[in-house]
């Protein structure tokens, strides 16, 4: 049987445990857990306030039937969103935990699923690094080995659910931001297709169009019922997003196993690559071999174009608010500056560059229907990899590219890519496996997921909490 968050809430359904007693085992497993500096903000209140109004509903009425995930207890990331209640500081001392917001359309969908927000999870400040240690506290580390980064910058989602305080978690990308920690952790990351999650109601810049929203989890299931209930129609000025259908029959599978010179990847995490690929060949499908060389551009244009628009947008927002950037920490500040240097000349080309990724990988998908790649080039890095301690922005991002060579790639391209661990290395750590697909190919990502899931995944070294067997 899958431990997650469909188990839970079947569990909730059938009357084994009330979305109450689920909520309070969420609670207890966050305190259980502090040390692990997943959780940056609870209010155990809100959370039971809200299993309450699950478990009031009648069993098999229509109202709770229709919930992919009712009672189900989730924590929002202290960043995206919003979700009303929940005042988010974006992991930094400039902003204040006052108030709370307005739900945003997707927060709003998660209520209506039936998760019950209770906290939010740690982030780097303003999401800047792949790991989530902010100067505010608390640090992140990885349940499977605290010494290392849970990653970032959805760290804390991804830590909270490995470590089964929560079964689900919300969590955005826009530099590999689910992709990361899900890998990190041995969980089931989507970074969705441009357009694919509601945007409202602010329907704000989101980095460019770099950044997407949705969660981490530990099956592939529970991430494809929430992605397909919460994606599409969204209100506002885009155009309605419609899923293309899984392509039946034979499929090409692209194989990348190697990340050139310029981002080595360890053997290990090369070499299962291959073994995904040839796990997919054995059941029809046919491989064919993808030279780094051609997507090299797109992936040096993409991370340039991540480095550029990051940095603007949040210049942008310090000025717009008048924000005192001294409060923020140095990197970040050093950030800001290199934003507000950014002529408008380079900022667009930048922002060309973007359009020009997409256009590269819609060649490539011209012969392959998706690409198996890697997510991270070694194992999880040790807490402290990423300081923010000195000003030398080139340094900063040029960790993260090394990190996660391909990262940037889904995001500047607007294409979807899922992330999920296909077995471990020497020291008993995940070996993740990303696969990107065209825009819009959701279902041909979730079904290949499925093919390459295994049932012993590591997320589940830690039970989830109030799920009993």
């Amino acid at each position: 049987m899958h431990a997650d968050a469909t188990a839970l809430a079947e569990a909730i359904a059938t009357g084994r445990l009330s979305s109450r007693e689920a909520m309070q085992a969420s609670i207890s497993a966050a305190s259980a857990f502090e040390g692990l500096g997943a959780v940056t903000y609870l209010d155990g209140a809100k959370g039971l306030e809200a299993a309450a109004a699950i478990d009031a509903l009648p069993h098999g009425s229509p109202e709770r039937a229709a919930m992919a995930f009712g009672g189900v207890p989730t924590l929002a990331k202290d960043l995206g969103g919003p979700f009303a209640g929940f005042p988010v500081v974006a992991g930094s001392r400039l902003m204040a935990r006052r108030g709370g917001h307005v739900d945003s359309d997707l927060a709003s969908r998660f209520r209506k699923e039936g998760l019950c927000v209770f906290g939010l999870t740690t982030s780097p400040e303003f999401g800047l690094a792949l790991s989530s240690e902010p100067d505010i506290g608390p640090v992140c580390r990885n349940p499977l080995d605290p010494a290392r980064t849970a990653g970032g910058s959805s760290g804390g989602a991804a830590a909270a659910v490995a470590a089964g305080i929560v079964a689900i978690a919300h969590a955005t990308d826009a530099g590999g931001s689910i992709r990361v920690p899900a890998a990190c952790c041995g969980l089931v990351g989507l970074k969705p297709s441009r357009g694919a999650m509601p945007a409202g109601p602010s329907f704000g810049n989101h980095l460019g169009g770099l950044a997407s929203e949705l969660a981490v989890a530990r099956s592939v299931r529970d991430i494809a019922r929430l992605f397909f209930a919460t994606s599409g129609n969204a209100h506002g000025p885009f155009a309605p997003f419609v899923p293309t259908p899984a392509k039946e029959g034979t499929l090409r599978i692209g194989l990348l196993t190697d990340t050139g010179h310029r981002y080595p990847t360890d053997p290990e995490r090369s070499s299962v690559i291959e073994e995904a690929g040839r796990a997919l060949e054995a059941l029809g499908h046919q491989l064919v071999p993808i030279d780094f060389s051609a997507i090299e551009q797109a992936v040096l244009s993409s991370d340039k174009a991540f480095v550029d628009i990051a940095s603007a947008n949040l210049a942008n927002t310090i000025a717009t608010f008048n924000l005192d950037a001294s409060k923020t920490e140095t990197l970040t500040q050093a950030v800001i500056e290199r934003g507000l240097r950014l002529s408008a000349t380079d900022l667009s080309g930048s922002q060309n560059a973007m359009v020009l990724s997409s256009r590269d990988l819609w060649r490539l998908f011209e012969d392959i229907d998706c690409l198996l790649c890697p997510i991270l080039s070694s194992a999880p890095l040790p807490i402290g990899s990423f300081p923010s301690d000195h000003g030398d922005t080139d340094l900063h991002f040029s960790r993260m590219a090394r990190f996660a060579p391909l990262a940037t790639l889904a995001n500047a391209s607007g294409f979807p890519a899922i992330t999920l661990p296909y077995g471990s290395d020497g020291d008993g750590l995940p070996l993740p496996v990303q696969i990107m697909a065209s825009m819009g190919a959701e279902p041909l990502l979730i079904e290949l997921a499925t093919l390459l899931e295994r049932d012993e995944r590591f997320a589940q070294r830690f039970p989830i909490a109030g799920l009993t067997a």
